[in-house]
């Protein structure tokens, strides 16, 4: 989806949050049912998705994979700290995580740690071998910590509309 950045941000109406709160939950929702549970006509529900993808408020359309599925048994959690916080030390992190498969989520945060990282792997060899690659041989990269996770208790996309 290309993003106009030239216009200001698109204003959202109620309609609006009515229609996201609807497409965030399940996207393959047809538009005539958006209409009605939102009382518009389709043709109108169909211009505001339009507009909302257009302007970068709907940043993405996917379907959410269950890792079981594919057998990915690890989910880590990392908090990875760098030797520096100079901007070609963060960019080059930022890129590396970024251009990662493995790294599903990458945060760079404050609080005594410099990015927090979601990974998900095949086992416990695969994750090895990738935090030699992203961590144990990288010059930037100070420490890390990893967390695993026992249970995937919630893993939700869904943030809340006020």
């Amino acid at each position: 989806m290309a993003i106009d950045r030239s216009k200001p941000p698109r204003a959202l109406d109620s309609f609006d949050r009515a229609i996201l709160r609807i497409v965030q939950h399940d996207n393959k929702t047809p538009q005539r049912a958006i209409a009605e549970a939102v009382n518009l006509s389709a043709a109108a529900v169909q211009r505001r998705i339009a507009a909302m993808e257009a302007a970068g408020v709907i940043a993405g359309n996917v379907a959410i994979v269950d890792p079981d599925a594919l057998q990915l048994a690890i989910t880590a959690i990392v908090e990875v700290q760098l030797r520096d916080e100079r901007a070609a030390t963060v960019d080059a992190a930022k890129a590396l995580f970024r251009e990662t498969p493995d790294v599903q989520q990458c945060y760079f945060v404050t609080g005594g740690v410099s990015f927090v990282l979601i990974i998900v792997t095949r086992d416990m060899r695969s994750y090895e071998a990738l935090t030699r690659t992203l961590f144990a041989e990288n010059d930037f990269v100070e420490r890390y910590r990893t967390l695993v996770a026992l249970d995937r208790t919630k893993a939700d996309t869904n943030i809340v509309i006020p």
